[in-house]
């Protein structure tokens, strides 16, 4: 069915389903090959990406609505999810669908409450629904361009990153079960886009007390294998709740 006659369609249920106005988009990052990565989507009959997203049914609660759009598009519900900022400038979405009748659904003005969320790239698996073409990774240092005010809330949701990391912990979502500390490390610079003293690293990531060091290394290389760490997730999930002191 082509993209036209889907909106129409489905506008006639959204309007009967869905709270009016209100929207939820999404960043959903992930770290694979050493690089942070985003979660962009392609509307049929649009050439830029877009963040995953939906609307809000009126039996649901907001935090419960982003979930259901997390898990629709990544297959999981296991995923660390931040709300951080509210869109609503004027004409944010509205011009995506300028040729189309006022009455559609899509069409309205819509407040968009934005989501970031942290996910094990290996647990994810990508969905395609009935308009959009495409659902794929993108590394931030490689960005497509974005449709509606997309790049503006992905840049949101980086800075807020940024400044959690500050006073919380972040990497039980990024990385493996079993990871070195120069992977933590890289992650951590990644994120924060500088480089950071590897002995002051060591020596405050390991004060925090968040970390197992377990007793096996990471084999392979001609270098002296590097000791395996793993997240203690009582301590991590305390440091989430109440924070630490200090910044990068």
């Amino acid at each position: 069915m082509e993209f036209k006659k889907i909106l129409e369609r489905d506008s006639k249920v959204s309007w009967k389903k869905y709270v009016p106005t209100l929207s939820i988009d999404c960043a959903i990052f992930s770290f694979k090959d050493s690089s942070l990565q985003v979660l962009t989507i392609k509307m049929k009959g649009q050439d830029s990406f877009g963040l995953p997203g939906g609307y809000v049914q009126k039996d649901e609660n907001i935090d419960d609505a982003a979930i259901r759009i997390l898990k629709n598009r990544t297959g999981t519900e296991n995923i660390y999810l931040q709300q951080f900022y509210t869109f609503g400038n004027l004409n944010r979405s509205e011009g995506v669908f300028k040729d189309y009748d006022d009455s559609l659904w899509n069409k309205q003005r819509f407040i968009s409450i934005g989501y970031y969320a942290l996910t094990d790239h290996a647990k994810v698996n990508l969905n395609i629904d009935d308009i959009s073409t495409a659902c794929e990774w993108k590394s931030i240092d490689d960005l497509p361009p974005f449709m509606m005010d997309h790049r503006e809330i992905l840049d949101k949701a980086l800075i807020t990153l940024r400044e959690q990391l500050s006073n919380h912990p972040i990497g039980y979502n990024l990385l493996p079960e079993k990871f070195t500390m120069p992977e933590l490390q890289k992650l951590y610079e990644i994120i924060l886009d500088k480089k950071l003293n590897r002995g002051n690293f060591y020596r405050k990531i390991l004060r925090y007390d968040i970390l197992t060091k377990l007793d096996e290394s990471r084999k392979g290389g001609a270098h002296k294998a590097p000791d395996l760490y793993s997240f203690n997730l009582e301590e991590y999930n305390k440091a989430l709740k109440e924070g630490f002191k200090g910044s990068w």
